[in-house]
């Protein structure tokens, strides 16, 4: 229920809408200029500031094919429509293509920003409005956004609401921002020391030695005593050496295979058909114990004076490893690939002969990576609270004093 000094007016009486459109790629001359062409992909911050692609000005017929800084970009088609509806708000005067619709609000009767935060908290009510076109692609048409209900408060109440919002959202950009410095940090770091470009003093400078990694490590099962009965703790592979994390989990009687394998703290896991697309991990503590069925191969070290697995699982995230886990996969469709334990245990890595230069290589990139969690985690709690704010404030369940 909105407050009794709000009042409703469908959205198209207060914005004026404006369609884009794309020039010909065939002419080079109407790109990689400096005017931001805003797409579907590049509508994933409330602030939008600039696009991947530009246009130049050749490209541009008319004015009238663009929308002003303070404009509210909407997509009205694409995939993505199935699970959100983007909104953001231009910082700078930009061109769009015909997925998108620009918004451009009645400056005396609603606030841009406001009006943007409204569209975002208005979020899943709008995506009720999303039909499926051809291949499963979302469309919001645009009769249903011009007649979607908008409640709003006197003006400057809105501009004052809008002013809230945007200290956290300038506040949760600067976090983000911090998160992808420390991140390129990372990588730069995992580059140098996983190369052995940055060396310890410590290590006194040893030469790094070159092994065959299957005089290091070697695959192992371990069957389980299955049962009906029997809890089964399943974890999977994320992609992209994103780790393990947990599923459901079952009895032995609902579970498909009775083929299962356990897990210990130090294995490394690896899954046979997503390997190429970096599904590997080492098991740290907490997953120990679970257990894996047999499209998973388990690596354990064979050589522990020589290799630190820690360091090993650094190691595996470069595009190097990656790369022979992909000559190690057989198959005629990258989805349908096997991994072969034997042909990969054959390449040869390189690794610190000083097992103290492994430890504190693997040391700093785990303080590196946990510094990153804890950012992100801060981020995502942040987040929830600007959002729980913003529902308050956008139903008028929160007043602000003008």
């Amino acid at each position: 229920m909105k407050p009794k000094t709000w009042d409703t007016e469908a959205l198209g009486e207060l914005v004026t809408f404006r369609s884009g459109g794309t020039p010909s790629r065939e002419n080079p001359a109407f790109w990689n200029g400096s005017l931001p062409w805003f797409s579907g992909k590049d509508l994933k911050t409330h602030f939008l500031k600039d696009s991947i692609e530009h246009l130049s000005d050749s490209a541009i017929k008319r004015r009238s094919t663009l929308c002003p800084a303070g404009g509210i970009l909407v997509l009205i088609r694409g995939m993505t429509l199935m699970k959100e509806v983007p909104v953001g708000l231009l910082r700078c005067e930009a061109a769009f293509n015909q997925d998108v619709k620009a918004l451009l609000p009645d400056a005396e009767r609603i606030d841009a920003q406001f009006l943007a935060y409204f569209l975002r908290a208005e979020n899943q009510r709008i995506r009720n409005l999303v039909t499926t076109a051809g291949h499963g692609t979302g469309r919001l048409p645009l009769e249903s956004l011009e007649e979607y209900p908008i409640s709003f408060p006197p003006l400057a109440e809105q501009r004052k609401i809008a002013d809230i919002l945007t200290t956290w959202e300038e506040g949760l950009e600067k976090l983000d921002a911090l998160i992808a410095a420390k991140d390129r940090r990372k990588k730069a770091l995992m580059q140098q020391l996983l190369a052995g470009k940055l060396r310890f003093p410590k290590s006194g400078r040893k030469p790094w030695e070159k092994l065959r990694m299957n005089t290091l490590l070697a695959r192992v099962f371990r069957p389980i005593e299955w049962a009906a009965d029997k809890s089964l703790s399943l974890v999977s592979l994320r992609r992209r050496c994103g780790g393990l994390f947990r599923r459901a989990d079952v009895l032995g009687a609902d579970y498909k295979t009775q083929d299962l394998h356990d897990l210990m703290a130090d294995d490394f896991l690896i899954s046979k058909r997503q390997v190429v697309h970096g599904a590997w991990a080492l098991v740290t503590p907490e997953f120990q114990g679970s257990h894996v069925s047999k499209e998973y191969a388990i690596l354990v070290n064979t050589g522990p004076e020589k290799l630190h697995m820690p360091f090993f699982a650094w190691l595996a995230q470069t595009p190097r490893m990656i790369r022979f886990a992909r000559v190690a996969s057989t198959g005629v469709h990258i989805e349908k690939l096997i991994f072969d334990t034997d042909v990969f245990l054959r390449e040869i890595i390189r690794i610190p002969a000083d097992m103290e230069e492994q430890r504190a290589i693997a040391a700093i990139l785990d303080t590196c990576d946990e510094e990153l969690r804890l950012l992100r985690a801060e981020r995502a709690a942040i987040d929830q609270q600007k959002r729980g704010l913003m529902q308050r404030l956008l139903t008028g369940k929160v007043r602000v004093s003008i």
